[in-house]
């Protein structure tokens, strides 16, 4: 067995021995974990620092998820699902959901509904399904595999999968998203470098969402996507309790340049059940946004954005920085000057 495989099997998955380590009532874990599974890797629960830090909020159930009415699917991805784990929201991309497995279950996933639900993994039936519809819509250039985590995939289902797009002329590239590099960095091999190098445009987005997540193992998983030529960026989720905190993204964003992954999107946190107790206010992802601009490189500036309800697809929100005065734009820069900015162009 390899050894991420080994390291996966390895994983906590019962409630009560996260009780046992941390010296807690397993009946705070066990109904929790009855509606929405629990996975931690040994690496990841390492990162823990005590109850209720910023680590243990990402991983371990919590009461606080089985008191939420909000939708199961806020982003409408069954309605926008012309074939079962494909989901066509917007023109010229597709969403499609290779795994329902994750290395470990992120408390605030936003696909709670499925992640870790028997049966909704792909098969033989589904992989044709899915490749039929890419190929007979001719207006798809961009396929994103995610789930679940696509790099939970055997390296040689994934590569019939790549290979399989890559004969499709109009698939011009591919992004993975996944979340491997933070949880189980072991699962980033030589082997699946080398296989994936095969299919360029190839892009990898990971998903590290506090800076203790950047450790040794990490950036070392990292350098060898990267060493395999394939552009890395990372996507965060807005956190209360986790990295709703100015200098905590700050810090977030440049570590990630560190090890050659560029900020992509910080996201608000969707309005999916069970995720209630993690969302902040949109003006604290703006003074986030506002904190990051002109403080820090414009590369560890991502896009911060809103999914919007209803499968309206991604908004981005920027902090109040231009007013218009006839032909002049007054514009507010980082340390709050404004700037009279004459538009000429007219």
């Amino acid at each position: 067995m390899e050894l991420w495989r080994r390291r996966l099997a390895e994983s906590v998955t019962a409630p009560e021995e996260i009780a046992e380590k941390f010296g807690m009532d397993p009946a705070l874990l066990a109904p929790v974990v009855r509606r929405y599974p629990l996975r931690i890797t040994r690496h990841y629960l390492g990162l823990i620092q005590g109850v209720g830090d910023p680590i243990w909020r990402q991983c371990v159930p919590d009461l606080q998820e089985l008191e939420d009415d909000q939708q199961a699917d806020p982003l409408d991805e069954e309605r926008l699902s012309p074939v079962p784990g494909l989901i066509h929201r917007y023109p010229d991309r597709v969403v499609w959901l290779v795994s329902n497995e994750c290395a470990v279950y992120c408390r605030f996933c936003m696909r709670k509904r499925r992640v870790g639900c028997p049966g909704q993994s792909a098969d033989d039936r589904t992989v044709e399904d899915a490749l039929r519809y890419i190929a007979e819509t001719p207006q798809i250039r961009d396929v994103i595999l995610s789930g679940g985590d696509p790099l939970l995939l055997d390296d040689d289902f994934l590569e019939l999968i790549l290979a399989r797009l890559a004969a499709i002329p109009h698939v011009e590239m591919v992004r993975i998203g996944t979340r491997a590099p933070v949880t189980l960095p072991e699962r980033i091999t030589l082997r699946l470098c080398r296989m994936l190098r095969r299919y360029h445009p190839l892009y990898v987005n990971t998903h590290f969402n506090h800076p203790r997540e950047i450790t040794p193992e990490a950036a070392h998983a990292c350098a060898r996507l990267a060493n395999a030529g394939i552009p890395l960026g990372n996507q965060t989720v807005l956190l209360r309790g986790v990295n709703d905190d100015p200098a905590v993204m700050a810090l977030l964003m440049q570590r990630l340049l560190a090890i050659r992954v560029r900020p992509y999107y910080i996201h608000q946190m969707d309005l999916v059940r069970g995720t209630r107790h993690f969302r902040t206010t949109v003006d604290t992802g703006l003074s986030i946004m506002e904190r990051l601009r002109g403080h820090t490189s414009g590369m560890a500036a991502p896009y911060y954005v809103i999914d919007a309800p209803g499968g309206k697809g991604k908004i981005p929100l920027l902090p109040d920085c231009a007013s218009r005065r006839g032909d002049v734009w007054l514009l507010r820069n980082y340390c709050g000057e404004i700037i009279e900015y004459e538009d000429l162009a007219g």
